[in-house]
């Protein structure tokens, strides 16, 4: 599996797999189709896919992850939202999804990013090192499921201070 930036004959695949990723998610209402594709699409349209990886192997592209920038506090910020993340149904469970975390938290270090947030499964996305922080939310989410990483230069040993504080908002793509 070769992990990569998204290419712009690659938009049209990502729509599919994403909106095939999310059909029937156990988050959506029952019968509800997914509208994550259209998130996508519309960052992309608005200049705001920060940074958009694919996972492929020989059989095409099999995973898509996006990050977008968030404001805190109704201000512009070094932070980033991860999501959504998407995987070919028939290779979910394979790591795909983690491999392509892993590789765009490291993307966003070198690019001098501060911080990811994540709306999402504490006990999943914690094994990459996200946790709730009471110093961000997001209005109307449960805290428990509102997730930061901060991207510390040295150690975060004082991940409090390398925090900011305040709501968070995320391009108006995901309204």
């Amino acid at each position: 599996m070769k992990i990569r930036l998204e290419t712009a004959s690659d938009s049209t695949y990502i729509e599919s797999l994403t909106y095939q990723a999310f059909e029937n998610h156990p988050h959506h209402e029952p019968g509800a189709k997914p509208t994550e594709h259209l998130i996508v699409n519309r960052l992309r349209e608005g200049g705001a896919l920060s940074l958009s990886l694919v996972a492929e192997d020989e059989s095409g592209i099999i995973g898509h992850i996006a990050f977008s920038p968030v404001t805190i506090a109704g201000e512009a910020s070094k932070w980033f939202g991860l999501g959504p993340v998407s995987v070919t149904p028939s290779r979910q469970g394979e790591g795909i999804g983690g491999s392509l975390i892993r590789e765009g938290v490291e993307m966003l270090k070198t690019q001098g990013a501060e911080g990811i947030v994540l709306l999402g499964e504490p006990e999943y996305y914690g094994r990459f090192g996200f946790k709730a922080n009471d110093n961000l939310t997001l209005p109307g989410v449960p805290a428990e499921y509102f997730l930061v990483m901060p991207l510390c230069e040295n150690s975060c040993d004082d991940a409090k201070q390398s925090i900011p504080t305040g709501d968070v908002a995320y391009h108006p793509a995901f309204g």
